[in-house]
């Protein structure tokens, strides 16, 4: 499926369940939210996105632990999760979240280029769970094809949690 058809399929689901989503993107820079946005109306739904790109800055805005970005790099699962924990804790109106982080290139060491992890996390009353954590190696081979493609992963996991 396009990124496009993902997307107007997440805004139709969080329309229909009356679910609000916030995001925490560090290699999609914002795309993620961004594609979400270009439908009318999803203001209701989505509730924004924090642009993490530095590792100083995801230990700041979403309490994500520098000791875990030292020991395993920005681009791991437990980096993944606690962006979507830190957003979804900072926007208490949401009822879910997503985060995605990963090496888009170049210059990626050659284990991590292209890899990406994606979490989404549920709020259950006072708690939060992240209820999903994928790795994907993206197939594409320019920047911007990666962005898309880490865009469309992102929803597709949206869309398997909330489905």
């Amino acid at each position: 499926m396009q990124v496009m058809s993902l997307a107007r399929e997440l805004a139709r689901l969080l329309a229909a369940r009356e679910l609000r989503i916030v995001f925490a993107e560090s290699c999609t820079a914002g795309l993620v939210s961004a594609t979400l946005s270009r439908f009318p109306g999803i203001s209701q739904w989505h509730c924004g996105s924090a642009v993490t790109y530095r590792d100083d800055t995801k230990s700041k805005w979403l309490a994500v632990r520098s000791a875990d970005i030292l020991r395993q790099s920005a681009v791991s699962e437990p980096v993944a999760r606690q962006m979507a924990r830190g957003v979804l804790t900072n926007t208490p109106e949401a009822h879910f979240s997503a985060a995605v982080t990963g090496h888009l290139g170049p210059d990626a060491p050659p284990d991590l280029d292209g890899m990406i992890y994606v979490a989404v996390a549920r709020r259950r009353g006072v708690r939060t769970n992240v209820v999903l954590e994928q790795r994907f190696k993206l197939t594409s081979s320019t920047r911007y094809q990666r962005q898309r493609e880490a865009v469309a992963q992102v929803f597709q996991c949206l869309l398997e949690s909330l489905e």
